[in-house]
């Protein structure tokens, strides 16, 4: 009986043993490592800003055009609103008096790309070329380097923003209201969608290189002024930022604020123009 003891006591001692002596498996310190690199997105990214008062952030991608942008800034400064450009760098290299202008007269300059690519669908060493060629350009012109980058498209992967923040510092800015300016629906639709669409803590998005959104902007930016709305860059509407209230259990979802996605847009715009 002992001589069939002996065999199972030393098995049992030596699963013991290894148990004992085991060390924790990859998957823990993988798991841990995920949960350090996890909280990448608040501070980096924002649609909209959470804010106890009426300020909303006006911003025009893709310029500067040489004759639709100085009439903005005529507009803006004849209304005492700062605003926020997303420049294209070529139209940077090709017109830096009229960004030099804007940064002048108080509006916030913001890194919009080189040349409109989908940076999601880029090499990081592609995406990293269009963004210095830009930061210098608006560098050059201004005599500061942004803080704010808008993607093209609003096209721009979790990695992305993450190598992009570490690497250039930007915060990511994308939008809650869009008129879809860039379709080119005319003056009153754009105007009308804009009043329908903005709340308090709004990023609205539009571009200064279309006629039909340079004369919604008038009577945009007063009826926006009758409802209360204050104007801000979007760098002051984020330290604006205030805590969101606890949701209570009983409080219907239809009735909080989400974030909103961006909404599609296109690979490629018409002819001549760019989108968002």
């Amino acid at each position: 009986m002992f001589f069939y003891r002996l065999p199972l006591f030393c098995f049992a001692t030596l699963i013991a043993t290894l148990w004992l002596g085991a060390e924790p498996t990859p998957a823990t310190h993988e798991a841990t490592h995920e949960e350090r690199a996890a909280p990448d997105e608040p501070g980096i990214t924002f649609n909209s800003v959470h804010v106890a008062g009426p300020y909303i952030a006006m911003t025009f991608d893709d310029g500067p055009s040489a004759t639709l942008t100085p009439k903005l800034l005529d507009l803006l400064a004849a209304h005492h609103i700062k605003a926020t450009f997303f420049v294209i760098g070529e139209n940077v290299a090709e017109h830096p008096e009229i960004v030099a202008r804007a940064a002048r007269e108080g509006h916030e300059i913001g890194n919009h790309s080189w040349s409109h690519p989908n940076f999601g669908k880029m090499s990081d060493e592609n995406v990293r070329r269009q963004l210095w060629r830009t930061d210098d350009a608006i560098k050059n012109a201004t005599g500061k380097r942004p803080t704010l980058l808008r993607p093209p498209y609003g096209s721009i992967t979790a990695r992305e923003k993450r190598w992009i923040h570490h690497e250039f510092g930007y915060q990511i800015i994308l939008w809650d209201v869009d008129p879809n300016d860039w379709k080119r629906p005319g003056p009153a639709v754009v105007r009308n969608r804009i009043l329908q669409e903005t709340r308090p803590g709004s990023i609205v998005l539009s571009h200064d290189i279309h006629p039909g959104t340079i004369e919604a902007m008038p009577s945009t930016l007063d009826a926006l002024e009758a409802k209360g709305f204050k104007f801000v860059t979007v760098s002051e509407l984020i330290r604006a930022a205030t805590a969101r209230p606890a949701r209570s259990p009983a409080e219907a979802p239809g009735n909080v604020r989400a974030a909103v996605t961006p909404s599609p847009s296109p690979t490629s715009a018409p002819s001549g123009d760019q989108a968002q």
